[in-house]
C-alpha cells in the first residue's frame, strides 16, 4: 500500500499534509525528525487548543529552505525545524481563548498574534522553552 502525506496522521486531529503546503510547494518535503517535532507540537499543544476551542486552521507549518526564503520567513525560523505553525481557530470568535490557552501552556515557547486572527506558535521538544508572547505583533 502506498502511503502519502495525505495519510499521515500526526494526532488524532491533525494530518501532516496540513502542515506542508504541497500543493504549493512540492519540493516542501520533511525529513524523519521534523515530522517527530510536527508531531511533538500536534501532542502538546494543538490538540489540547483543539478541544477547547474546536477545528484548528493551519496556514503554515514546516518549511524547507527555500520555502521558508519564498514566504518572507526569517532565517533562523522554527518552521524549518518542524517546530511551529501558523494557525487560527476555525471560529475566530475563539481566538482569544485560543491565544489565553497558548500563553498558559508550559510547552510554548513562542507565540506572536496577528490582528487579522492568525497566530505563530512555536514549541521546542529539546530544550526550554523561551515562553516568549508578543501579542499583535504582526499587523
Amino acid at each position: 500500500m502506498n502511503t502519502t502525506v495525505n495519510d499521515i496522521k500526526l494526532s488524532e486531529h491533525f494530518k501532516l499534509a496540513e502542515f506542508l503546503n504541497i500543493g504549493k510547494y512540492p519540493d516542501n518535503k520533511p525529513s524523519t525528525q521534523h515530522i517527530v517535532n510536527l508531531t511533538y507540537g500536534c501532542l502538546m499543544l494543538l490538540e489540547p487548543a483543539r478541544r477547547e476551542v474546536g477545528p484548528i486552521m493551519v496556514n503554515s507549518g514546516y518549511r524547507n529552505a527555500d520555502v521558508n526564503r519564498r514566504v518572507g520567513g526569517v532565517g533562523n525560523s522554527q518552521h524549518m525545524l518542524g517546530q511551529a505553525a501558523d494557525i487560527r481557530p476555525r471560529d475566530l470568535r475563539k481566538f482569544d481563548r485560543l491565544v489565553e490557552l497558548l500563553k498558559a501552556s508550559p510547552y510554548t515557547d513562542q507565540l506572536l498574534t496577528a490582528r487579522s486572527g492568525w497566530l505563530h506558535i512555536s514549541w521546542n521538544p529539546f530544550g526550554q522553552p523561551r515562553r516568549q508572547v508578543r501579542l499583535g505583533y504582526y499587523k
